[in-house]
């Protein structure tokens, strides 16, 4: 159950005056190494208070005088990864990495039953940095916190005893009540499972058109562009009454005693292999005597990648692979299932029942050596067919959670703050909570507003926005709205410098067509969306506009070492007398892990100085806790397999938070390294996106997340286009030279 936030004056010397904090609380299984090199897994009571991390041997509400195990405060130098699952003690948890960007001794792991899980706890760690900050804001010396305070989970130091007195907290899973005080040992027969029983993606180039609806959801097909393609996507789409941490457990489960209970063809899965925690390849097999009179058995592989994104939608691929050995089974013969392609997001509660809810899609791959074969062949008849089949797995999912409601979780911790809470960032402004923000972020210039099939719930937030997006002209949209703009982040006294691209030369050349491959373009700011004036109040986004730095040119690298620090190389166009002449430069590296390093190196030039007290102004010279919690990026893929889309999508990213960004400030620029590799998740979808990269065309956007009325309309920092890249034309880092 979720209880509301306590309050209290802590006696501890670090806690600020009549702060309201919230209190957290759960069971977890804690990860490391001891002194002698051996692995353990124990369980631990975890408890976050306002700024202050806690860990105990035992539950609080059955021993609150017991002194704490480990304790800190989650500073601005902690960090957190989804590592995704593990197999530990025979039994597949959720880990999460937590660990110091200032003291590598303070790094550990903490492991979950369930995704749904960590997410919460990343939540409840988020919400406590980000007190900590606002706390360490508020004290004028503003007293630089000792290493030795912050939480950590490394070697165990001495702890002294925080003082307790919040009579409520929020808390995160169920724990393992039959065994709090026995054995650590996860395995699957110790019955310790936690469970009993924003839009998505903006797809540019498709066109839905409902062909059918069965048992509560809607069969589409797009329309668009499949006259004499050999790949037609078809997707299934529904509302599951139950939380998208559940419906992504049971799609992503193994369980067959689970999966019998509502998917009808691919419900024997075993594990091949675990890639790594958020991929895997898996085995199946099925009778298919209930679609034909044939009873020919069907095995296959599929290779599973799942993610979850920061408003906490998730997205699994499932793709046919091949690896040997293939396991043997007499009477079997090999198929290829095909690509598909989950996606969970949270739907608004439903009045009628006043349950959680969630938005499933499903797309899907055919393939055929000519559509209009495929459909003469199986359209009559496509009730009987495997893509059908698997399209019905919703409408499954829907039954089974209408038949067990308790299998639900709790709701996320994000939607129990205290309405009186203040919680700010490091300079004291406050931080807005964005439950039930759209994240639609790049759409496409030359695309229509009104879709034929939205692909929204009916019961979404956003029906009952007074301004929405689709329901205004196309002209009138490409108009910013009044109030603040951009340029305001220049100074407009200054005279304006005259910037001749020409004389910026980077690696890659830039496109002089459309036709140009290996290039890279402006395409500017129309195609993305970014927060409206009226945004605190109803949600609203309109398109970017002009960028306020411009394109000045891009580098591509490899290297056997991570490429950092690209500013200060004298060989680099910063570093140039006509970069020098610059008012400001925005260098963002972009570091793809692969064998050997690649950096896509973009530079951005302002014509006018920076205005003092601007945004832009304190991203500049503001620090980096600031920036990690502002640094925003939106990724829009123009040309490309629809699979890669998918796991790239359209939405908004705070880079600072999903992997390790550095920051650099000298002299006339500021450089952003941003590590991909740092995150597991983000290293698995830049993997795929590698596969393809030559048949990519992909824009990105760059801009500073505004969360007060004033800095609103946000606008764009910067854009940029990459087109059909080519890894081989990659140049040696000239520092490795």
């Amino acid at each position: 159950m979720l209880g509301k936030e306590g309050s209290e004056k802590d006696s501890s010397e670090f806690k600020s005056e009549e702060l309201v904090a919230a209190h957290y609380g759960g069971w977890v299984f804690h990860l490391g190494v001891n002194k002698l090199g051996h692995q353990f897994c124990r369980f631990r009571y975890l408890v976050i208070t306002g700024k202050y991390v806690q860990m105990y041997k035992r539950d609080l509400a059955e021993q609150p005088d017991q002194r704490p195990i480990r304790r800190g405060v989650a500073s601005q130098f902690m960090k957190l990864e989804d590592m995704g699952i593990r197999k530990v003690d025979d039994a597949d948890l959720y880990v999460l990495r937590i660990y110091s960007r200032v003291n590598d001794a303070k790094t550990g792991e903490i492991a979950c039953h369930t995704a749904g899980e960590v997410k919460k706890w990343m939540e409840a760690f988020d919400h406590a940095i980000r007190e900590a900050a606002y706390d360490f804001g508020r004290h004028s010396s503003r007293r630089i916190m000792n290493n030795e305070d912050e939480f950590g989970l490394g070697h165990r130091p001495r702890v002294r005893r925080y003082a307790h007195g919040l009579r409520k907290r929020i808390t995160i899973g169920k724990g393992p009540e039959m065994l709090l005080r026995k054995t650590s040992n996860v395995r699957k027969d110790s019955d310790l499972s936690t469970f009993d029983g924003t839009e998505g993606d903006v797809m540019e180039q498709h066109k839905w058109k409902c062909i059918h609806t069965v048992n509560g959801i809607r069969i589409l097909e797009d329309v668009a562009n499949h006259k004499g393609d050999k790949v037609l996507l078809m997707k299934s789409v529904g509302i599951v009454d139950a939380s998208p941490d559940a419906v992504f457990e049971m799609v992503f489960s193994l369980d067959k005693s689970q999966r019998y209970e509502w998917d009808t063809l691919t419900s024997d899965l075993e594990l091949i292999e675990r890639l790594d925690g958020h991929r895997d390849i898996v085995y199946g097999a099925y009778d298919p005597k209930y679609l034909t009179r044939w009873h020919s058995k069907r095995d296959f592989l599929l290779t599973r990648h799942w993610q979850r994104a920061q408003d906490g939608t998730y997205t699994i691929l499932q793709h046919p692979t091949m690896v040997k050995p293939w396991p043997v089974k007499s009477d079997y013969h090999h198929t290829k299932l095909n690509p598909t392609v989950w996606e969970i997001r949270k739907a608004n509660p439903r009045e009628a029942k006043g349950t959680q809810s969630s938005f499933v899609t499903q797309t899907m791959e055919i393939h055929s050596s000519g559509w209009g074969r495929w459909k003469k062949r199986y359209y009559a008849k496509f009730e009987k067919t495997v893509p059908y089949i698997l399209l019905c797995q919703i409408a499954g999912l829907r039954e089974y959670f209408g038949a067990n409601p308790t299998f639900s979780p709790e709701p996320s911790v994000g939607t129990a703050h205290n309405k009186n809470e203040k919680v700010s960032d490091v300079s004291g402004e406050s931080e807005d909570f964005e439950t039930n923000e759209d994240f639609y972020d790049a759409i496409a210039a030359e695309s229509p507003i009104e879709d034929e099939d939205s692909d929204e719930d009916e019961n979404s937030p956003t029906k009952d926005l007074g301004l929405k997006f689709k329901n205004i002209s196309w002209a009138v949209m490409r108009l910013r709205p009044s109030g603040r703009e951009a340029n305001t982040e220049l100074m407009l006294n200054a005279p304006a410098i005259d910037i001749d691209t020409n004389q910026f030369k980077g690696s890659l050349q830039p496109g002089k067509s459309k036709s140009d491959s290996n290039c890279w373009a402006d395409p500017g700011g129309t195609g993305f969306m970014v927060r409206g004036k009226t945004y605190l109040k109803d949600y609203s986004k309109v398109p970017g506009g002009d960028p306020l730095l411009k394109l000045l040119a891009v580098d591509w690298f490899k290297s056997n070492n991570k490429v950092q620090k690209v500013a200060v190389h004298p060989q680099c166009v910063v570093q140039t007398e006509v970069g020098k002449s610059l008012p400001f430069l925005l260098v963002i590296n972009l570091q793809v892990p692969s064998k050997p390093n690649h950096s896509m190196v973009f530079y951005f030039g302002a014509n006018r100085p920076i205005n003092k007290g601007s945004l832009l102004d304190k991203f500049a010279n503001g620090d980096d806790m600031f920036r990690d919690t502002r640094f925003k990026l939106i990724p829009s893929i123009k040309e490309g397999y629809w699979m890669v889309k998918r796991a790239v999508g359209t939405k908004a990213c705070l880079l600072g938070k999903a992997v390790t960004c550095e920051y650099l400030r000298q002299d006339n620029f500021l450089e952003i390294d941003v590590d991909i590799g740092s995150s597991s998740v983000a290293s698995s979808i830049i993997g795929l996106v590698l596969g393809y990269v030559t048949n990519l065309v992909v824009d990105l956007a760059i801009l500073i997340e505004a969360k007060e009325e004033d800095k609103l309309p946000e606008y764009l920092l910067g854009t940029v286009r990459v087109n059909h890249v080519k890894l081989e034309s990659a140049i040696p880092f000239w520092g490795d030279v």
